[in-house]
């Protein structure tokens, strides 16, 4: 595999709705995607089997919980969180924020411990 340097460069988009996942790069090992997420646009509880993942908050504030609704902290601009891949987890209220997470030779299934939310169902990108 030839290696390079990617330079990418996000810019904020106005979009319809509660939730815009955006792919800014990736390798083999590692993918990077900015997240904006409105309020409404939390997600249900969940796990990824082959996967750990980094979210760094840009803007705004998030706030993650584990199971039994347990708050696992309170996120605001410039601090993030590593989840490691198998941890059950969810979050909500999120203006903006980055996650950074790598591939690994593990499969990869997202495993939902809740239903799933109105949003995540009307998009068709999420596993009942």
């Amino acid at each position: 595999m030839e290696k390079e340097a990617k330079v990418f460069k996000y810019e904020r988009p106005e979009f319809d709705g509660v939730k815009k996942s955006m792919l800014m790069c990736s390798t083999d090992l590692m993918r990077v995607h900015v997240q904006i997420v409105k309020s409404g646009g939390e997600n249900n509880l969940h796990t990824h089997t082959g996967e750990d993942a980094f979210w760094l908050v840009l803007n705004g504030a998030v706030r993650f919980y584990g199971e039994g609704e347990k708050v696992i902290a309170e996120i605001k601009k410039t601090a993030g969180i590593l989840i490691p891949r198998g941890f059950k987890y969810w979050f909500e209220s999120a203006r903006n924020h980055s996650r950074r997470r790598s591939r690994s030779e593990h499969e990869n299934k997202r495993v939902n411990m809740a239903a799933l939310k109105p949003w995540m169902v009307e998009s068709n990108r999420f596993e009942s």
